[in-house]
C-alpha cells in the first residue's frame, strides 16, 4: 500500500496552487511508463503531459472526498497506459535501438556486460540494455503494461491490479506470462545473433 500522500490533501483543498507539486513529483514515473509503453521518447512525452492534462481535468470534476481517496500512484499509472493505449491504436509500435530499460528483470534476465566500465564495457551495456528495450516492446501491451508498472514503476501486486483494474491474480499471471515472452524473445534472439556469428 502507499504511505499516506499528503498532497492528496493539498490537492483536495487547492488544485491549482498544489497541482504543479503533483506533476513535479510524478512527471518522470509518468514520462517512464509511457517510454517504456511507447518506445519513442517524443510520443512518450506528448502521452506524459496528455497524462496530467487528464489528470487536472480529472481532479476538477471530482469533489473533495473523492480525491481524498485517490492512491496517485497506480491512479495515474492508469491514466498513463489509457493514453498509451490510445496512441497505440493509432499505429504500430516499433522496436527502437536507442531506448534505454534502466531497470534489471527479474529471474535472470538482467542484461549483462562485462566488469570493468571503460568506454567498451560502457557501449556494451548500453548496447544490452538497448536489445533488452527492443525485446519489451516486441511483447504483446497486455503483458508489456503489467511488466512495465512492475518492474520498471515498481508498483506492488495490489496497486498493479487497482491500476489495471483487474484481480491480483490475473496481473501476476500476466507479469508471469509476459517474463515468459520476454525470455523466449531473448533466447530466440541470442540464437540468430549466434548463428550468425557462426555462418
Amino acid at each position: 500500500m502507499d504511505p499516506y500522500d499528503p498532497l492528496i490533501d493539498l490537492l483536495a483543498e487547492d488544485l491549482d496552487a498544489s497541482f504543479e507539486a503533483l506533476v513535479q513529483g510524478h512527471e518522470d514515473r509518468i514520462y517512464t511508463i509511457a517510454l517504456r509503453m511507447l518506445g519513442d521518447p517524443r510520443d512518450a512525452e506528448e502521452a506524459a503531459q496528455d497524462t496530467f492534462v487528464r489528470a487536472y481535468r480529472a481532479l476538477g470534476a471530482f469533489d473533495r472526498e473523492r480525491i481524498s481517496e485517490l492512491r496517485l500512484r497506480p491512479w495515474l499509472a492508469t491514466i498513463a497506459l489509457n493514453v498509451c493505449r490510445s496512441r497505440l491504436t493509432g499505429r504500430k509500435a516499433r522496436p527502437r535501438a536507442s531506448l534505454s530499460l534502466d531497470v534489471e528483470l527479474p529471474g535472470g534476465l538482467e542484461p549483462r556486460a562485462p566488469e570493468a566500465r571503460g568506454p567498451a564495457a560502457i557501449q556494451a551495456s548500453r548496447d544490452a540494455t538497448a536489445d533488452w528495450a527492443a525485446l519489451l516492446m516486441t511483447i504483446p501491451s497486455t503483458y508489456r503494461s503489467p511488466i512495465v508498472l512492475r518492474h520498471v514503476d515498481g508498483l506492488s501486486y495490489p496497486e498493479l491490479a487497482l491500476a489495471l483494474d483487474r484481480p491480483e491474480g490475473t496481473v501476476k499471471a500476466q507479469v508471469h506470462r509476459g517474463l515468459g515472452l520476454l525470455r523466449a524473445a531473448f533466447e530466440s534472439k541470442h540464437r540468430r545473433d549466434h548463428e550468425e556469428m557462426t555462418a
